[in-house]
């Protein structure tokens, strides 16, 4: 927001989703996030270095120290078979470029929220997995009791 971290990746993203999974939306304050995804020895922080939060085993979780700004998601991954960084894609100069493919951890979404596209939605990170469902299901806040 402030301008105090810059970044730059180079090459292609390795993806881009939405992520509903609760650390996220804590880190963050929103419903559901947007990433993009890079290799991290591709990645290079220009001006100055983020700050690190090492939100659990592996993983870090970084920001601004300036405005507190979050920037990244960071470890390894699995599906990319590397250690990726993944930036939320509203830190981007031109974020209308990276258009997300999927959802991640579409279980753990609130269940007033859901995105209006036809993207595959997986419980996980998809490393083997079929797709729960493509596109929004009935929202379970809409669902009442039982009768």
């Amino acid at each position: 927001m402030c301008g105090a971290v810059r970044y730059e990746a180079q090459g292609r993203p390795l993806g881009v989703a939405y992520c509903h999974c609760r650390s996220c939306r804590k880190q963050t304050g929103a419903p559901v996030v947007t990433f993009v995804a890079f290799e991290a020895d591709k990645v290079r922080f220009l001006n100055r270095e983020r700050k690190i939060h090492h939100s659990s085993p592996g993983v870090k979780r970084a920001f601004c120290d300036h405005c507190g700004t979050p920037l990244s998601w960071e470890g390894p991954a699995r599906t990319f078979g590397a250690t990726i960084i993944e930036f939320y894609i509203s830190t981007l100069d031109d974020p209308d470029g990276f258009v997300p493919d999927r959802h991640w951890f579409h279980g753990e979404r609130l269940p007033w929220f859901d995105v209006a596209d036809d993207l595959p939605r997986f419980h996980g990170l998809e490393v083997g997995e079929k797709p729960v469902q493509h596109g929004p299901g009935p929202s379970r806040a809409a669902v009442g009791p039982e009768p």
